[in-house]
């Protein structure tokens, strides 16, 4: 009886296993689809605009409060003021002081923030693409290209699910579709 039950369960392992892996399993690069996405110009275009309008106006904007408050620490007429005031534009000074000297950081914190927020609507629609592509061409598994060392290009999910977008893979003299795509979106980073 306990050979039985061996025999049984090793039949039932080995079809599950079988099963397991006849399943369909494809892989994507979502950011090349990403970076193929018309919506990508008008991101890019708010993004030179918040970088003008936001980040440089704000750090002028500290600057010229910066400026103020070390010409009125500096002038004769601080002396006049009382002890708790001077401390305040003192304290005041320092913290803005600090900011001044960490901007880039802060500038780039605020700039990927918002860059994160344009594109996520962008990287939702592409996921729904994916998962659409892979529930009709019967994948069960989609990796992401950047996890795999090598892979037939007949599992590559980008032709697909560029179709699904209405979306043109570039393509050149001796390029494939993998290797003309690039690595990230084209979206302007921050001046320096």
């Amino acid at each position: 009886m306990t050979k039985i039950r061996t025999l049984l369960l090793a039949v039932v392992l080995t079809a599950t296993c079988s099963s397991a892996m006849a399943q369909k399993t494809g892989y994507i690069s979502v950011d090349n689809v990403v970076s193929l996405m018309p919506d990508l110009r008008h991101i890019d275009t708010l993004m030179k605009k918040y970088q003008a309008d936001s980040i440089n106006t704000e750090f002028a904007s500290l600057v010229a409060d910066y400026n103020y408050r070390d010409s009125l620490l500096s002038s004769k007429d601080t002396l006049k003021m009382p002890a708790t005031v001077r401390e305040q534009h003192r304290q005041a000074l320092q913290q803005i002081s600090y900011q001044v000297q960490n901007w880039q950081q802060i500038a780039q914190q605020a700039y990927q923030s918002k860059q994160q927020e344009l594109l996520q609507p962008v990287y939702r629609k592409v996921i729904e693409a994916v998962n659409a592509v892979a529930k009709e061409s019967g994948y069960a598994y989609v990796y992401t290209q950047d996890a795999l060392i090598v892979a037939p290009p007949a599992d590559n999910l980008l032709p697909l699910v560029a179709k699904r977008l209405n979306l043109k893979i570039p393509t050149g003299p001796g390029m494939n579709q993998q290797a003309n795509a690039p690595k990230n979106p084209p979206v302007a980073a921050p001046k320096k």
